[in-house]
């Protein structure tokens, strides 16, 4: 029973660490935190709510493929690590020549102020995928997993349960703070939506998006 307790005390006491190294890590730039500035200014805090679910869907079940060990079989596999490299990387090159398509078409003195929805649930479930599949198909996710949650797993504790608690507090903490991102730049909305406002945020945010997926897919190890 003191043994329990101990191990208790000893994850308790490294809450905070852990939290702290979330914040750092969340707010560093990278592909998520380009997503939702992007979903942010162009749609809406609401617009960006969905991304940031789908990013951290797709985080929290990385949590859980690195406390079953397939994480850490991705990250050794340098024929899967490649091919999530690849995915990923086209993926964010997708998405960063559809900005600079929408840039391109936005110069029509024609087009249209706001872009197109296919529809409110179908939009919704379209920028959770993409949030999940930028998170999912990311292989830096995998290998930053397996490094990162057994410093916080004490260990006489059980490394799956607790993993999956520790993720659910990463989660929580990750949503907090991307959402209070999103809704600062949501108030700013309409300033981001005016056509030449949005015509440049466009061609910016595809830079970004291409060269990260550059980087993705060149990127060694």
């Amino acid at each position: 029973m003191q043994t329990i307790m101990m191990s208790r005390m000893d994850l308790i006491f490294s809450l905070p660490a852990f939290a702290l190294a979330v914040v750092l890590i969340s707010a560093s730039p990278g592909p998520a935190m380009a997503l939702i500035l992007r979903r942010a200014a162009l749609h809406g805090f609401s617009g960006a709510v969905p991304t940031v679910l789908g990013l951290e869907a797709g985080l929290y079940l990385w949590a859980l493929l690195a406390a079953t060990g397939l994480a850490a079989l991705v990250a050794a596999s340098e024929i899967a690590y490649l091919i999530l490299r690849v995915l990923g990387g086209g993926f964010l090159l997708y998405l960063g020549f559809k900005a600079w398509r929408t840039a391109w078409r936005d110069r029509s003195p024609e087009a249209p102020a706001e872009e197109p929805e296919p529809g409110p649930s179908l939009s919704w479930w379209k920028a959770f995928g993409e949030g999940a599949v930028v998170m999912l198909a990311n292989p830096k996710a995998a290998a930053f997993m397996i490094a990162f949650y057994p410093q916080f797993v004490p260990a006489d504790r059980p490394l799956f349960a607790t993993t999956a608690l520790l993720a659910v507090i990463q989660v929580a903490i990750e949503i907090v703070l991307y959402l209070a991102l999103a809704a600062v730049v949501g108030r700013a909305g309409a300033w981001f939506r005016r056509p030449a406002i949005r015509r440049r945020l466009e061609a910016v945010s595809g830079t970004v998006l291409v060269a990260l997926g550059v980087r993705m897919v060149t990127e060694s190890r």
